[in-house]
C-alpha cells in the first residue's frame, strides 16, 4: 500500500503518511477520498504541497470550484490580501459551508502556510457520528424537522458589524430551509446545523433554538471532535457533508494564511 494511516480518535480522523509523488496517483488519490467518507477528516503532517499539487490532488478526488487564483483561495485576515475579511470571522463559530445552497461543496483541502502565534486551531465535529449516537427518542423527535440557514443570522452572531454594505452583501444569499437531518444517498444520515442555523420551521422560535443548541452541544463534545494543533506545511482535508468545522479565534493582524482548495458539491441537501 502506498499510505500508511492510524485513527486520531475513535469516531473521527485519521493521520495519513504518504509521498508527494504516491499520493498524486489516482489510484492513491481514489483510496484517500474513501478514507476521507469514511473518517470525516484525514492529516498530513508536514505535506507541504505546492498550490499546483494541491489542485491535482483535488482534481483527482473530485471536481474542483474554481476560486481565488487557480483554484486556490486565501484564507486569511489580512485586510490586504482578502478584502472581506470580516465575513472569515464566521469561520470562529461551528459550522458546515454552504448551507445558503441547495448542493453544498463535498470537501475542502487546507494547507498551512502562514500560522498564528497565539489561537488558530481548527476544529471538526462527526456530525455522522453524533446523529447514530442519539437516543432513539430524540432521532424520532426530529426525524422531519426543517431549519431555515441564514448568512445574515450567521453573521450576526459572529459579531459582525451589521453596517449597510455587509448587510447588502449577506441578504444576496437567500436564507434556505433544509432538513434537519440529512439522509444521504448511501444511507447515512448526519445532522445540517450550525451557527447558521437561524431556527426550526413551523416551530416556536426559542424551543427551536433551545433544540439547535441541544444538538449543537451534543454534536462538538469532545468525543466526536478531532482538534488540530497546525504546523507549517500541514494538509488538512475534511468531508463537509458530514463534518462540521470551526477555528479558533486569533490575532487579526497576525499574518495567518492558509491555502484552500474546494471539491464541488455532489448531493443534494435531502
Amino acid at each position: 500500500m502506498a499510505f500508511e494511516a492510524r485513527a486520531l480518535k475513535e469516531e473521527i480522523g485519521s493521520a495519513v503518511r504518504t509521498s508527494v509523488k504516491d499520493l498524486l496517483t489516482p489510484a492513491v488519490a481514489a483510496q484517500v477520498r474513501e478514507m476521507l467518507v469514511q473518517r470525516g477528516v484525514l492529516v498530513f503532517r508536514g505535506l507541504n504541497l505546492s498550490d499546483e499539487q494541491q489542485v491535482v490532488l483535488a482534481g483527482l478526488m473530485g471536481s474542483v470550484r474554481q476560486e481565488g487564483e487557480k483554484g486556490i483561495y486565501k484564507i486569511t485576515l489580512d485586510k490586504n490580501a482578502n478584502a472581506r475579511r470580516d465575513y472569515l470571522k464566521g469561520s470562529f463559530l461551528w459550522h458546515i459551508d454552504g448551507t445558503h445552497d441547495d448542493v453544498p461543496v463535498f470537501a475542502s483541502l487546507l494547507t498551512g502556510i502562514t500560522l498564528s502565534t497565539m489561537g488558530g486551531q481548527t476544529e471538526f465535529a462527526n456530525s455522522y457520528a453524533a446523529y447514530e449516537a442519539l437516543p432513539e427518542k430524540m432521532k424520532q423527535r426530529i426525524a422531519a424537522l426543517k431549519v431555515v440557514h441564514s448568512v445574515e443570522v450567521s453573521m450576526r452572531r459572529a459579531d459582525i458589524e451589521p453596517s449597510e454594505a455587509n448587510l447588502s452583501f449577506w441578504r444576496n444569499f437567500p436564507d434556505k430551509t433544509h432538513s434537519l437531518v440529512w439522509t444521504h444517498k448511501s444511507g447515512r444520515k448526519s445532522l445540517v446545523i450550525g451557527c447558521h442555523a437561524s431556527h426550526i420551521a413551523g416551530m416556536d422560535k426559542a424551543e427551536g433554538q433551545q433544540l439547535l443548541q441541544e444538538l449543537l452541544d451534543w454534536t462538538t463534545q469532545p468525543r466526536f471532535v478531532y482538534r488540530h494543533e497546525w504546523t507549517p506545511g500541514d494538509l488538512l482535508i475534511w468531508d463537509n457533508t458530514g463534518v462540521l468545522h470551526r477555528v479558533e479565534p486569533y490575532p487579526l493582524d497576525c499574518g495567518r494564511m492558509m491555502h484552500r482548495t474546494t471539491l464541488l458539491g455532489e448531493e443534494a441537501f435531502a
